[in-house]
């Protein structure tokens, strides 16, 4: 039983010249976890085409291919699909796109599913090697029970910035309407967790100190954050996340957090507009004071990157600059922003498209560095301007270094000037060192920078 695992890359990451750093970042977790569930005797590879070539010729052909679709890598995933369908192989297709779209997946595989795959893909193995598997695969059993162990052994980890990547949850309690994943976790639970046990089981089979947990928001169910957090003390680990507003400013969980090696969070502020919040059912941050929520972290240790989105409909001209002010002036180390996407499947397409606001649906543009839409009080050349112009004025050296003003030590202040013009700056040697194969010989730097360089918070 040959299987033969494929992450197409997304189109913007194709360049034969230049690779974003953020690429490779981290290796594909769900097809190495789907891996676990495959018979002992399969013979098992696993493609990533961010980070290598993906050759096409196999001899000989797979008697299983499966391929994780995103939307701006659909075109790419249904040429593969296709091209293993004609020459024999069994196709599946699975991920948030083909969960948005199922019809238009359907036509480039001989099996769909749609959801995670938890519950469903045992069932098809079990179909498929009977001879009767189906068209379609629709998940509803939520769980996280009995999960195997992920399949790093199959993962390149000199390939990757952060092999050590993690998930311990799936989804997310909260449901803002422009969220792609909150489609794929329609029919059941949308947000559920590994046992504790298991959790802190597949952080002691990670090696080094780093860590990154991948998931959308590793706060969003305080029992289960708690005993983690509290299972991790003393580990020694250092590692990143991604949490809400809310559950910053919620006491003590951070606290433990802290604790535990936490040096940098991923938090969604996405506008500074309250009007705007209401209208995305953002609510998780109506009302909240975002510069507490920046001081609280900082007060800390924890470093913050904030992400933003443009383009919603209360967004004038200016929001570009008042939003890049805010963020320098709070002392935000980085900055993720987008312009804003109605993905197929969420409520945010469905509002668009019922306004006859969606230009088109060609999918390798809907990246959140393009106009898909008609926006309301912006034209589509001053989203798309300003979008560039945000990216270009935050990470200045002026404005990196002003942002360090807020950091109470000199520590601090070198701290947030190596990650911000690290994560930046550097990119082209980034790029270098991730087509030479040299982005693990990085890691004990970036251990430096989320350590403080030796600095301890205060708690």
């Amino acid at each position: 039983m040959r299987v033969k695992m494929i992450l197409p890359a997304l189109t913007e990451a194709t360049s034969p010249l230049f690779r974003p750093i953020k690429y490779s970042l981290f290796p594909p977790l769900g097809l190495a976890t789907l891996a676990g569930y495959l018979p002992a005797d399969a013979e098992i590879s696993l493609h990533d085409e961010h980070v290598e070539r993906l050759r096409t010729d196999d001899d000989p052909v797979p008697d299983l291919v499966v391929i994780q679709v995103y939307i701006t890598s659909a075109r790419r995933s249904y040429e593969l699909a296709d091209h293993y369908r004609a020459r024999g192989a069994y196709v599946v297709l699975g991920g948030l796109h083909v969960t948005s779209l199922p019809e238009e997946a359907a036509q480039h595989a001989d099996t769909i599913f749609c959801g995670p795959g938890e519950d469903t893909w045992p069932v098809f193995l079990a179909d498929w090697r009977r001879g009767r598997a189906e068209k379609r695969y629709d998940s509803t059993d939520r769980t996280l029970a009995g999960l195997p162990p992920v399949r790093r052994d199959l993962i390149a980890r000199h390939r990757y910035l952060v092999p050590n990547s993690i998930v311990v949850s799936r989804g997310c309690p909260h449901h803002c309407d422009f969220c792609y994943k909150d489609a794929f976790f329609e029919g059941g639970k949308s947000f559920y967790t590994q046992t504790v046990d298991a959790a802190l089981a597949e952080i002691d089979r990670l090696p080094g100190r780093h860590l990154y947990f991948l998931d959308d928001h590793l706060f969003g169910n305080r029992r289960f954050a708690s005993e983690l957090f509290e299972g991790m003390r003393g580990m020694g680990r250092l590692w990143q996340a991604a949490g809400t507003v809310d559950s910053i400013l919620a006491p003590d969980l951070l606290e433990q957090a802290v604790e535990a090696g936490l040096r940098s969070l991923f938090v969604g502020f996405e506008t500074i507009n309250d009007t705007n919040l209401a209208t995305s059912r953002k609510r998780q941050n109506i009302g909240r004071d975002y510069g507490a929520v920046v001081r609280r972290l900082h007060d800390v240790g924890v470093m913050v990157n904030a992400s933003f989105v443009f383009g919603m409909d209360d967004d004038g001209p200016d929001v570009f600059d008042k939003t890049v002010d805010w963020a320098i002036r709070q002392g935000i180390e980085t900055a993720t922003f987008h312009i804003m996407t109605p993905y197929p499947g969420t409520a945010l397409f469905d509002r668009i498209a019922d306004q006859g606001r969606i230009v088109h649906r060609d999918w390798d543009r809907y990246d959140t560095r393009h106009v898909v839409f008609e926006p309301r009080n912006l034209t589509a050349e001053q989203l798309e301007a300003g979008y560039w112009r945000a990216y270009r004025d935050f990470y200045k050296w002026g404005s990196i270094w002003r942002g360090t003003a807020g950091q109470p030590s000199m520590r601090g202040r070198l701290r947030h000037l190596a990650y911000a013009g690290g994560w930046k700056k550097f990119e082209p040697l980034w790029n270098l060192a991730i087509r030479s194969h040299q982005v693990l010989h990085a890691l004990p730097l970036l251990e430096s920078v989320l350590s403080g360089f030796g600095e301890r918070p205060a708690l």
